[in-house]
């Protein structure tokens, strides 16, 4: 078997997806739960590009075609500002994890696209959640912001070299992608700001 042969048997569904579950274990087993969801995702995404049908977008909205699964997306950059708290630093190497799964589940020019895309507003995205010094909630928002518009841009360029998706580079397809991981990173905020406003008020009613 050579490597090519090699690497058709691993993307088989059958193999495929014990390979993703059981890394997926491995961090949560070390307790690494967000860690765990991160590099879940990240094929699970990656797979859905090929897999799920798209929309299509009228012209007059900017043409191209929307992804269902793109809100999803927004709720990954947000969970890798929680696997970050986890592992800190290591988060690239959880990346590079995911990206390696994400070759079993999707075409090769996907998972390069995603991979480039990732790197780049990844870096943007670990330079706010480092360096703004936010409550968490604001910085996940703040880090989603930054790196959500350059993550689409990015992967909708380079997505778009593969089979049957040249149409899906045009700016309809480009803002929806962006408002759909906004929406998600924005949903999550609200909902952390909600606990940081109930743990202070917690913290106020306590005795000194």
């Amino acid at each position: 078997m050579n490597f090519e042969q090699a690497f058709l048997f691993l993307q088989q569904w059958q193999i495929a997806l014990p390979i993703v579950l059981v890394t997926m274990a491995a961090f949560f087993i070390a307790r690494r739960p967000w860690t765990s969801l991160y590099v879940g995702l990240m094929p699970f995404i990656n797979w859905s590009y090929s897999a799920v049908p798209t929309m299509h977008i009228p012209p007059e909205l900017g043409g191209g075609n929307f992804q269902p699964l793109a809100i999803v997306t927004g709720f990954v950059l947000v969970v890798r500002d929680f696997a970050q708290r986890e592992i800190k630093h290591w988060i690239f190497g959880a990346m590079i994890i995911g990206l390696v799964l994400s070759s079993l589940t999707s075409w090769i020019v996907i998972v390069f696209a995603s991979g480039a895309a990732f790197m780049i507003s990844e870096t943007v995205d670990w330079a706010v959640y480092t360096f703004v010094n936010r409550p968490l909630s604001q910085r996940v928002l703040l880090s989603s912001c930054a790196s959500g518009p350059l993550d689409q841009l990015v992967f909708i360029w380079l997505a778009s070299m593969a089979p049957g998706q040249a149409g899906i580079f045009a700016w309809g397809t480009i803002l929806t992608g962006v408002a759909s991981k906004l929406i998600g990173a924005y949903v999550v905020s609200r909902v952390m700001a909600v606990q940081e406003r109930r743990a202070a008020a917690r913290n106020e009613m306590k005795p000194a």
